[in-house]
């Protein structure tokens, strides 16, 4: 016993030293860093002599790592073979294949190798100390940048697709031969009622018996439990918050027994195939959790406050559509803590849900995939839910999920260490760390085209045909299979713009849980917010705002440097030439921020959001009765408030008559009866439309309409992202035209949504 006392003690003790430790080893290597900079720049014998070799050796690299002695031309030739090949392998396989996806990502990985190659040997500046720090730097952060792109290509050749896998299980849940008890836990923080109310009536419509639904109220509401007992499912709570989320799900643990456990956030709402495509995967004993993707019902803030909303894709789509697959194929799938299926009896075996961090999700799936068991992915959209109100909203859910995942290097569910995982999940767990610290690097690209103008500093040394022959290859193919490989659910240039709106506000927190790792709690993400006016948010906006006036004046000051050396070019030494070169890189460089920030901050425009209620393109037969007036047609946008209907068989004279009367809709196809009064009528298009809001509904019409709207199996479909060049002419468009400046901007948007 005394024994068992002292090692229990020295493993409280190693633990609490975790986070000294990880906090150490990283601040460390800074502070060693920059004492090497500082006798640099001291110009201590040592260093200085190291730095000079390093210097001689950049300016004389390997003949193998030179650009071939050809004019410019003749240079691009192999280059433009190149990009026909990838453009041919692209088109004869639409969708990334065994076969295709193996010939673009080894051709990837070796332009990738030959660039980091020609960067480390031959384009570094070391000359003087302050070329060579920008110079490093620089690099660095193109490693950093790099290292998850690498890690990407190398994991993408296991990619898997489990739908057909979907297709072959689901019969035996549908035929009844397997159909394991089932509880549905939907945890709560002070979400609205009205968002309660519809994920409880999905979850209520699935198509699978043996289920019972909890509504878990981490805030103890009266009104919660009022609607628990109207809509008839279970209430839970406790009596304190430890441990949020996940000590609100392991509390319920212990009051409920289905063998599987489905979590739904409370804003999240399935499809009534929700189950019969999931369970069927829990037939083989060492599958612990199954994970489907995250989509929304309402456009993310940036999309929406660029007016964007049936073009862009969400957020997340790439990481859903690209990373998980790829997780998949070698066991390192994230659970991303809702809409997903995980097993009692291995989840109590792995100690329940994770309390250590404020990512719950992330680091049980960890646990679970460490004890041995399978957690997988279906890549199929089977819920949906709603994307953050606001672009100050969204920030704190991605610093939230930063500041959650980077505490993996201070608890004891660390991916790189814990016991179990082998290699390959530990490489997929080191991609997405090292995906929070490349807002770092994102930061310094913002910094680094003004060491042209103000320091006059050349962090990279190369000639127009080594730009040719080294950078333009594995520049364009980058950008030619970029969407390609992510299923075409985000291109290189809006990839771009959403990693700089939240550059500085998670490059801040990435620094903070460094060195303070547990000193923010769990904030909910508000939803469900109204806003009746345009509004900017200048928190997030300052830094971009400081950066585009001072890149602004850089790319004046390098344009006009540019300009005027460029006419002494003949009888230029060779010194100032290889200057001009750098400026003229610098301007250009710089007037790309430019471009970004000013869409950046547009992006900053929160625009109107008059009422919680999203509205959807829905097409269905209608018939409306108002007095003794029938009049058919067919509805353009429905919601759970109001119905728009165009008349395709009326009398235009009759119509004028009928504006602020009470109507009766019937949705034909549903036979739904709804009453509500008419708010507008329009007849400036081919056929008068009729807008309606509804009056209070019965519960049966309640569930009527969210199962419309929300339940249908098959609903939430994928869209393609514009391509690189569509991208860039959307953005300069907007730049030209900003949404507060549309006169239609506050009018009444529909989400596009499947219309089985």
């Amino acid at each position: 016993m005394i024994h068992l006392g002292y090692r229990s003690s020295i493993l409280r003790r190693w633990s609490m030293s975790l986070p000294r430790l990880a906090t150490f080893v990283i601040f460390g290597t800074v502070a060693f860093s920059g004492l090497v900079v500082a006798a640099w720049f001291a110009r201590q014998g040592t260093i200085s002599t190291i730095f000079q070799q390093l210097n001689q050796l950049q300016e004389s690299p390997p003949m193998w790592i030179e650009a071939p002695m050809q004019v410019g031309q003749y240079l691009l030739v192999w280059t433009v073979a190149l990009m026909l090949g990838l453009i041919a392998i692209t088109k004869v396989s639409p969708r990334p294949r065994a076969w295709s996806r193996t010939l673009v990502v080894g051709m990837l990985l070796i332009l990738t190798l030959r660039y980091l190659l020609w960067r480390s040997l031959s384009t570094l500046n070391l000359s003087t100390p302050l070329n060579g720090v920008f110079s490093l730097g620089l690099f660095l952060m193109e490693l950093l940048l790099l290292s998850g792109g690498i890690i990407q290509l190398c994991l993408l050749l296991r990619a898997n697709d489990r739908r057909p896998e979907a297709d072959r299980l689901a019969n035996d849940v549908l035929s009844g031969s397997f159909r394991p008890t089932v509880d549905i836990l939907i945890p709560t923080y002070n979400e609205p009622i009205f968002i309660l109310r519809r994920t409880i009536i999905g979850c209520q419509a699935l198509d699978y018996a043996a289920k019972q639904i909890f509504l878990l109220d981490d805030t103890r509401r009266p009104e919660v439990e009022a609607l628990a007992a109207e809509l008839g499912c279970e209430y839970r709570t406790r009596p304190d918050n430890r441990h949020a989320k996940a000590g609100n799900l392991n509390h319920a643990i212990g009051q409920t027994s289905g063998e599987l456990i489905v979590i739904f956030d409370a804003d999240f709402v399935p499809t009534r195939n929700f189950l019969t495509r999931t369970v069927g995967f829990f037939q083989d004993p060492q599958v612990a959790l199954l994970q489907t993707p995250q989509s929304f019902y309402n456009p993310d803030p940036i999309a929406r406050n660029l007016g964007l909303e049936n073009t862009l894709t969400p957020d997340e789509e790439v990481f859903y559509r690209q990373i998980q697959p790829i997780r998949d194929g070698v066991g390192g799938v994230i659970c991303a803590g809702t809409s997903f299926v995980v097993r009692r009896s291995a989840l109590t075996a792995a100690g329940c849900f994770v309390t250590e961090s404020l990512s719950e999700d992330y680091f049980t799936g960890i646990r679970l995939a460490a004890k041995g068991y399978r957690v997988l992915y279906l890549n199929e959209k089977l819920s949906a839910g709603l994307a953050a109100d606001n672009i100050a909203v969204q920030a704190l859910q991605r610093t939230r999920w930063a500041q959650g995942t980077l505490q993996a290097f201070f608890i004891k569910s660390n991916p790189l260490t814990i016991p179990g995982l082998n290699l390959l999940q530990r490489l997929a767990h080191l991609e997405g760390l090292l995906h929070w610290f490349t807002s770092l690097a994102r930061v310094g690209l913002l910094f680094m085209p003004l060491a042209y103008a103000f320091l006059h500093v050349i962090p990279i040394r190369a000639t127009g045909e080594e730009i040719l022959y080294f950078f333009i290859p594995f520049y364009l193919a980058q950008i030619t299979t970029f969407a390609w490989l992510n299923s075409h659910s985000r291109s290189a240039v809006l990839s771009d713009i959403y990693s700089l709106v939240l550059a500085f506000p998670l490059a801040v927190t990435v620094i903070k849980v460094m060195l303070n790792p547990f000193g923010k709690g769990f904030k909910v993400t508000p939803k469900g917010g109204v806003s009746d006016h345009f509004s900017f948010n200048w928190q997030l906006a300052f830094p971009l705002i400081a950066m585009f006036m001072v890149t602004a004046i850089s790319l004046w000051t390098n344009l006009g440097t540019y300009l005027m050396m460029g006419t002494w070019q003949v009888s230029m030494p060779v010194e100032l030439a290889e200057q001009l070169k750098g400026i003229g890189l610098g301007w250009l460089w710089s007037a790309y921020n430019l471009l970004m920030l000013s869409i950046a901050l547009l992006i900053l425009v929160d625009v109107p959001r008059s009422s919680p209620y999203e509205w959807y393109n829905l097409r269905r037969v209608a018939r409306l009765q108002v007095g003794s007036q029938t009049l058919w047609g067919f509805t353009t946008a429905i919601s759970e408030e109001g119905v728009e209907i165009s008349l395709t068989q009326s009398d235009a004279l009759a119509i004028d008559e009928i504006d602020h009367d009470l109507a009766q809709v019937e949705l034909m196809e549903e036979r739904l009866l709804l009453q509500g009064g008419v708010t507008q009528i329009d007849q400036t298009g081919e056929f008068p439309t009729v807008r309606l809001l509804f009056e209070s509904l019965s519960l049966d019409q309640q569930r009527c309409l969210v199962e419309l709207l929300y339940c249908r199996p098959g609903q939430w479909k994928s869209r393609c992202s514009p391509g690189e060049f569509e991208s860039l002419g959307l953005l300069l468009k907007i730049l030209l035209k900003p949404q507060f400046l549309s006169s239609h901007s506050t009018q009444l948007r529909t989400v596009s949504v499947g219309q089985r």
